[in-house]
């Protein structure tokens, strides 16, 4: 078997392939395999090697972009549920050059991160306007207002939120169309 650094290289893995957490019972002792076994005891164990899920955002998710008030090909893609997150939500959105997301908005409870994977914009959090460049990371708290808006490149941001809201997230979010950095 393959190794990078002393791991078992797992490459290749089909998008339908997926560990589901409800097949996996807990035990009170780790569950042992080639990767566990290098690894201490995680707390709260399962009783098969690692419960998993795997997804491609770009070719499992659907886009959701179209629904959306924006331009023709802004992208947003939910991995929430699709990764069975229970702690935490995730979103991919591509916004086109020169274009703003059409609604910005604020949680009552969620904290989230905006990860610049691609491209440039401008982002405002409240009053203030943030400049953004590929790799920046923003954390806007809970009750903060934030809107972005693409560079001449476009922008491709990844966006974590914690805690994960489940099927309350509609009630502890606001929004308000054209609110943007101006």
């Amino acid at each position: 078997m393959e190794t990078i650094g002393g791991w078992p290289l797992v490459a290749n893995i089909p998008s339908e392939v997926k560990v589901n957490r409800r097949e996996c019972a807990r035990t009170g002792e780790s569950a042992r395999s080639s990767v566990r076994d290098r690894r201490p005891p995680a707390r709260g164990a399962y009783d098969c090697a690692v419960p998993f899920t795997v997804r491609n955002i770009k070719e499992d998710l659907e886009d959701l972009g179209s629904r959306f008030d924006g331009a023709p090909d802004l992208e947003f893609r939910l991995a929430t549920e699709a990764l069975e997150l229970e702690k935490s939500g995730l979103s991919y959105q591509r916004v086109p050059p020169g274009y703003r997301f059409p609604y910005g908005h604020t949680h009552k409870k969620q904290e989230e991160v905006y990860v610049v994977v691609r491209g440039s914009g401008r982002m405002k959090v409240d009053d203030e306007i943030v400049a953004l460049k590929e790799w920046d990371a923003v954390r806007v708290p809970p009750g903060a207002w934030r809107g972005y808006e693409a560079g001449p490149e476009g922008l491709e941001i990844l966006v974590i939120g914690a805690p994960n809201l489940g099927e309350a997230r509609r009630d502890a979010i606001d929004g308000k169309p054209d609110w943007c950095p101006a």
